[in-house]
């Protein structure tokens, strides 16, 4: 087994990421910053929130506020066509037009195509940031 400070990947995916423009043109050249990073502007890690047992976390943002995000879950929340709401389990993920792997690794994001015990559903929030799974039938 790799140690952590060896693995490459390990360095790539715990980079800071900034909403400020990269300091490096398309052609290679340099933008020359007019300031420095601001604490406000990284961005969090990726929650990819997969199929599974019920898992969340908090974190803290902005003005001491908190968000809650969801690691994994099983059940959604469905809406049908006269606006009632079920809460039903998730079975599989069955399309996603963002990444075809989200597909294969049961990831849920907004829009993601879910098999339901009522049918087909899309995923209609951000699960990753929001703590709960909300959907409408298809």
């Amino acid at each position: 087994m790799t140690p952590r400070f060896l693995n490459k990947l390990y360095f790539l995916d715990n980079m800071a990421k900034s909403s400020f423009r990269s300091l490096r043109k398309a052609s290679g050249g340099r933008y020359h910053a007019n300031r420095d990073k601001r604490k406000f502007a990284l961005a969090n890690q990726s929650t990819f929130t997969k199929l599974g047992k019920r898992n969340t976390r908090k974190v803290r943002v902005l003005g001491g506020h908190q968000k809650t995000g969801l690691f994994s879950a099983e059940d959604v929340n469905v809406s049908d066509k006269k606006g009632k709401i079920t809460k039903v389990k998730i079975k599989t993920v069955v399309e996603n037009t963002a990444n075809i792997q989200l597909v294969r690794r049961n990831i849920l994001t907004k829009g993601a195509i879910i098999e339901t015990e009522l049918g087909k559903a899309r995923i209609t929030n951000r699960p990753g940031q929001e703590g709960c799974i909300n959907a409408v039938l298809i």
